[in-house]
């Protein structure tokens, strides 16, 4: 079933608020997916410098002294921030991908959430209340940011198996419904060079966005290009380094709403999920079309 939430802040005074508004969002959703949660932050960036986030099994092993450790593998200075199972790599960005390597032999146990300019993403087994309070979500501040509680289907329960999925820099995606074609779609992006850590097929979609990107589109664009080539029943909402997207399947199985104002666009799979948002008695209310992309960006709203 699985609940899905998003919010995308047009006000900027309303930032400071994110982490509040959305952890609210996803514990009202608690009852669709009681097995994991996640969130994506979309947080302030710092010019020349960027953020991965990853996620150990045993974090009194592995977290003490990786900043030192990575540091003296890859010749860079590495900032490390832990959060419960969780920690907060920053690195200057033109070294990204050296020091993401670099884990593979400094930490093998340690695994990649996302990794970016600006996108955090904490998720873990558990109820959403205990996931967004493990990793303090409501304290931190934003311009977006996108939720899932989770009911297994496709794969065990699982942190891996935990949305959101991100399969590019500060992209990630959240989804509702099951893909039927995704173990073709799998085997094509392989053979394109692209790697997956779960049999999720959700990992899949956003592998599939990723690789759209990555060929020029914006996120509209590669929104309209899943319409065509992915089969079954789908809700997406995915966010980008300034962008914010909502895809439903041409015969729109699984349940949504949004909501819109001067200050906000919101998504839930409920309406409850809406509720508590300041402003929401006066917002538009609507359900999202059926194969209609619906697409928000603030770099072209600057």
């Amino acid at each position: 079933m699985c609940g899905i939430v998003g919010l995308f802040l047009k006000d900027k005074s309303l930032e400071p608020e994110l982490g509040r508004l959305l952890s609210d969002m996803l514990i009202t959703m608690t009852d669709r997916g009681p097995d994991s949660a996640g969130i994506a932050i979309y947080g302030a960036e710092a010019p020349g410098f960027a953020k991965i986030t990853v996620q150990s099994p045993d974090p009194a092993r592995d977290f003490p002294g990786l900043d030192g450790r990575l540091a003296a593998a890859t010749g860079v200075t590495v900032e490390l921030a832990v959060k419960d199972t969780h920690a907060v790599l920053t690195v200057p960005e033109a070294s990204l991908e050296a020091v993401r390597a670099a884990l593979a032999t400094v930490a093998p146990t340690v695994r990649v959430m996302g990794a970016g300019a600006s996108v955090e993403i904490f998720k873990e087994v558990g109820l959403p209340r205990q996931v967004v309070e493990r990793f303090g979500i409501a304290a931190m501040a934003g311009s977006h940011g996108i939720g899932h509680t989770r009911m297994a289907t496709e794969s065990a329960v699982t942190t891996l198996g935990a949305h959101p999925f991100s399969t590019g820099p500060d992209q990630c995606l959240v989804h509702n419904g099951s893909l039927s074609n995704h173990n073709n779609l799998r085997r094509e992006l392989k053979r394109g060079g692209v790697t997956f850590e779960t049999e999720n097929d959700s990992e899949v979609a956003a592998a599939y966005l990723t690789a759209a990107m990555r060929g020029g589109k914006d996120l509209g664009k590669a929104l309209e290009g899943a319409l065509a080539d992915l089969d079954g029943f789908f809700t997406f909402v995915v966010g980008t380094r300034s962008g914010f997207g909502v895809l439903r399947d041409p015969i729109a199985c699984k349940p949504a709403v949004m909501a819109e104002t001067d200050r906000y666009v919101a998504f839930g799979s409920e309406y409850r999920a809406l509720v508590n948002l300041p402003g929401i008695e006066e917002a538009r209310i609507w359900e999202p079309e059926p194969a209609t992309v619906y697409f928000w960006d603030h770099a072209k709203a600057a």
